[in-house]
């Protein structure tokens, strides 16, 4: 409110009318050239997204990553998934080999002091 006191008392009540709509019209072409440079860009890329997803992108990244983490981890469990022949039941992966052994311990001071010394890093 204070700058358009300011600019009424500058500018006078005679050109304020002129002003404001040279303003408007500038306005209006500004919008009309983002909206024909953003038609542009939507057709040369169909699979962008809308302006309003730009700017949620823009203010935060995170949430982006989170969304394109989704997508793949979406993807993934669709191929995964098992495919089912006409007529017949899904066809089953055989599980991966699995020991059910522990893994031997690694070795200690103790071992490498019992084994005897090897000759050929003499």
């Amino acid at each position: 409110m204070v700058i358009v006191g300011v600019v009424m008392l500058l500018m006078g009540p005679d050109k304020l009318p002129e002003v404001a709509h040279k303003l408007g019209s500038a306005w209006r072409a500004i919008k009309n050239l983002q909206e024909k440079v953003e038609a542009e860009v939507r057709e040369a890329i169909p699979d962008l997204p809308s302006t309003g997803d730009i700017a949620r992108i823009a203010r935060s990244p995170v949430n982006l990553l989170n969304q394109l983490a989704d997508r793949v981890d979406a993807k993934e469990a669709a191929a995964n998934q098992p495919v089912v022949p006409e007529g017949g039941l899904a066809e089953e992966t055989p599980p991966l080999l699995t020991s059910t052994r522990p893994p031997p311990p690694p070795p200690t001071r103790a071992d490498e002091q019992s084994l005897p010394p090897d000759p050929s890093l003499n």
